[in-house]
């Protein structure tokens, strides 16, 4: 697994410290990781990026933007606004290729899901996933809503033929509702895909060698880590 897209069932859900999680249990490992970040919205030229927050927390990373825009919105739109040229998925398949030949692992970070659009002619991160023929890794959120717009995202990879990995819940509550424990069992259904793994929210402030020592433990064996999906929903239901 060379490459790896990442993206979420929608903004704010985790994607970028799952990112983290995987690449610090790479790191752990002894793999080479470089992490792409296609488009970042939302910042000044000077901000800390999302690929910045992962190299942060994760450890030695190579990093790469393709494209800074500075209004909060999908890449088109902020493109568009900006008067910037957009990224196309080429783009971000060759930049994910080149660097696919010098580092063992190569984390494709997506803006928003799976469908925001990179540029007018509606290029999105699952054109990129198909030029790569890369597999993909969808974060979810753990609460009520999640069903549908995992669904959702699954139903499109399928459409598309797509190597679906599995699922990650990317903020799991620290009192866990009904909705969110229920989701434990119900999310592998409506994904037809594994759960791969419940990050604790918060743990983007710990410390950086703390999130390291951590990561394995939030992850299954197919991201690297340690996580084990039964005895996880036997210890929170």
């Amino acid at each position: 697994m060379p490459i790896l897209v990442i993206t979420g069932t929608g903004t704010e859900v985790g994607k970028t410290i799952t990112t983290a999680a995987v690449a610090a249990t790479a790191l752990a490992a002894g793999r080479t990781v470089a992490v792409l970040k296609p488009a970042q919205t939302g910042l000044g030229p000077d901000e800390r990026g999302d690929a910045d927050e992962v190299a942060r927390l994760a450890g030695t990373v190579r990093t790469l933007e393709l494209a800074r825009y500075p209004d909060p919105l999908a890449p088109a739109t902020a493109a568009r606004r900006a008067s910037l040229p957009p990224v196309r998925p080429a783009e971000v398949a060759e930049a994910a290729a080149k660097l696919a030949a010098e580092y063992d692992l190569v984390l494709v970070e997506g803006a928003g899901g799976l469908l925001v659009r990179f540029d007018e002619e509606g290029g999105t991160l699952a054109d990129a996933a198909q030029l790569l023929d890369a597999p993909v890794l969808v974060v979810t959120s753990a609460g009520l809503g999640t069903l549908n717009t995992t669904e959702l995202t699954a139903r499109e990879l399928s459409r598309r033929n797509l190597d679906f990995t599995g699922c990650v819940i990317g903020n799991w509550p620290n009192s866990p509702d009904l909705a969110s424990r229920c989701n434990l069992a119900d999310l592998p259904l409506v994904a037809g895909a594994p759960l791969l793994g419940a990050l604790p929210a918060g743990i983007g402030t710990l410390p950086p060698a703390n999130f390291r020592t951590m990561a394995a433990s939030w992850l299954a064996p197919t991201l690297g880590g340690t996580w084990d999906a039964s005895e996880f929903r036997a210890r929170v239901l």
